[in-house]
């Protein structure tokens, strides 16, 4: 199958796709990547993963035990670490809206949604029977932030363009899979671990649909591509950034070696940009060029970026090793 570029941009040197047709011609990609997809995504059962026999009453109409912070088996960066995951996980309902609306409910690209949003809806729902269950963090404080957290709704940075959603969730997704999967090692308990590895073992599999699929946009715009992988690396922001007391939850998760620059450059930008080859494409326009060359030029400064990150967090634990000598 084969379709049409919109028109020649003179400007950049190559033909210019629609958005309509970008999601016609990848079409067929969506079906392969899905097939695949479906082949190994393997079936689980989100009541498997939690503690149920720990579960008690809490207090109020039942009343129970109220919460206290020595209930939770779960370390203080784990705590902050869950809270932050689940109200993510929380807002599936815009994210749903996001990309029906971008990628559309019909063919491969309507059964993709779907089922994406099938699986990312096991997430929030083992997540919170496991925080509720253990008892890992403050019930009313977690439901007043999802109060708040969905009451101010998502708008993506990125929906002014599928090419720009694609590069996004490529990226996205990676990001979501190494948080769920440091806080599970932070947490302090294996119970935890075991549920957040499941979970980023799917957070993958995202991953991979959407950077294969990335790989195929490279082919047929690569402009348009290298453009949009440009500005979402350069303007990145995780999705739950609207959440309340997010800065202070990331400046958090960073210290604690959850989520910080230095993981974001090495674990996120950079694995996704070396498979793709991004710095390596040829047969560019001037503005892909450019965009290439900007994202170069961004990379290092991450990079010197994550550097001063790693000097100022040594410098800090070298402090607290000597207040406790």
């Amino acid at each position: 199958m084969t379709i049409a570029p919109a028109h020649q941009d003179g400007e950049r040197g190559q033909t210019a796709w629609s958005d309509a047709q970008l999601l016609y011609a990848l079409e067929e990609v969506v079906e392969k990547e899905l097939n695949r997809h479906l082949g190994i995504a393997k079936e689980w059962m989100p009541h498997e993963y939690v503690p149920w026999s720990d579960g008690r009453n809490f207090d109020g109409v039942m009343g129970g035990e109220p919460w206290a912070p020595e209930q939770s088996k779960v370390t203080d960066i784990g705590r902050t670490a869950l809270v932050v995951n689940l109200l993510t996980e929380d807002n599936l309902p815009s994210y749903h809206h996001e990309i029906a609306t971008l990628f559309g409910r019909d063919g491969a690209w309507g059964t993709w949604v779907h089922r994406w949003t099938a699986e990312e809806g096991r997430h929030g729902i083992v997540m919170r029977d496991y925080l509720l269950t253990s008892r890992a963090v403050d019930p009313v404080q977690l439901e007043r932030f999802r109060m708040a957290h969905m009451s101010e709704g998502f708008e993506s940075d990125n929906n002014h363009s599928m090419l720009h959603s694609v590069a996004y969730v490529a990226f996205q997704e990676l990001a979501t899979r190494i948080s769920h999967r440091n806080t599970g090692r932070h947490s302090g308990d294996p119970v935890c671990d075991r549920m957040l590895a499941r979970i980023a073992t799917d957070e993958n599999l995202h991953m991979l649909f959407y950077r294969n699929l990335l790989a195929a946009a490279f082919e047929m715009a690569p402009d348009q591509t290298m453009g949009a992988v440009r500005d979402v690396v350069v303007n990145f922001r995780m999705p739950g950034h609207g959440m309340p007391g997010f800065e202070r939850a990331a400046a958090r998760m960073a210290i604690g070696g959850i989520y910080n620059l230095r993981i974001h450059h090495d674990d996120v930008i950079q694995p996704v940009l070396r498979f793709l080859k991004v710095m390596e494409i040829g047969g560019l326009g001037p503005a892909g060029l450019r965009a290439q060359e900007e994202l170069g030029l961004f990379m290092g400064g991450l990079d010197d970026q994550a550097r001063k990150f790693d000097e100022r967090l040594a410098a800090r634990e070298a402090r607290k090793a000597a207040r406790q000598g």
